[in-house]
């Protein structure tokens, strides 16, 4: 994605989208920055958020966030590629890691009540907690660092835990954005700004309207035949109770 030139070269930007279970947002920008997440999830926003590690995300309350474990899976992988104390650490982890989401899954198809989940879960916790510290000062540089980070924000890797429909990942996010990172690769993205504000409204609606299940043809030619006549465009809120459960990528 680009947007316009700077001294004759091509400003790059970035595809950010924060999703709900009926809603999806879509915005290209220049900035990775946190003033881009603040301005998508507004100032009053008090729901659940899942993120990967992003600094962007920072600002928010680590209590109402969820960090990604498919990131985190990628971290612990990391820390077993590096090899040394690291590695026989980032195995540790992974343990800890398969073992809670094999927990997830049963709880997530009826197998295991939510409430044994919960009780069984502080003990994981825990272990993954002392691994973590022990690669900060075990480690090598950058799995200690990486580990360090992780610690940063040791409560949002739990958060799911407690929030019935809450996920423990942000899949629901990379599967939503996967249709632009498609497009983008297929059609040289965007040129300028104005060919960004289309894209990112285009991908707005459309998303947000499967994720409805409502017609996009139909609502598009409402759309487009209620600005001829100088109308409101129809809403593409949800009749629904909105989710306070989002997913940022």
């Amino acid at each position: 994605w680009f947007e316009g030139k700077v001294n004759g070269r091509a400003k790059r930007a970035w595809l950010w989208v924060v999703v709900t279970a009926h809603l999806a947002l879509f915005r290209i920008s220049p900035s990775r920055g946190s003033e881009v997440a603040k301005a998508l999830l507004g100032e009053d926003f008090t729901g659940f958020l899942t993120t990967d590690r992003w600094s962007a995300y920072n600002w928010y309350d680590t209590f109402l966030r969820q960090l990604c474990w498919s990131h985190l899976t990628r971290d612990f992988q990391s820390f077993i590629d590096r090899g040394g104390e690291g590695g026989r650490l980032g195995a540790l982890l992974m343990k800890e890691r398969d073992r809670m989401f094999q927990w997830w899954r049963r709880v997530r198809d009826g197998t295991m009540p939510r409430e044994e989940f919960e009780l069984r879960m502080p003990k994981v916790e825990r272990r993954v907690g002392r691994l973590l510290r022990d690669a900060v000062v075990c480690a090598e540089d950058k799995t200690a660092g990486t580990a360090a980070e992780i610690l940063k924000l040791e409560s949002a890797m739990w958060t799911f835990v407690h929030v019935e429909g809450l996920e423990p990942t942000n899949n629901f996010g990379e599967r939503t954005i996967r249709h632009a990172v498609m497009y983008r690769k297929t059609s040289f993205g965007t040129q300028s700004p104005e060919g960004s504000r289309f894209v990112e409204r285009i991908l707005t609606v459309v998303t947000t309207l499967r994720l409805q299940k409502r017609n996009v043809l139909e609502y598009l030619t409402a759309a487009v035949g209620a600005h001829r006549r100088g109308l409101p465009v129809p809403s593409l809120l949800p009749v629904a109770e909105p989710s306070q459960l989002a997913v940022a990528a």
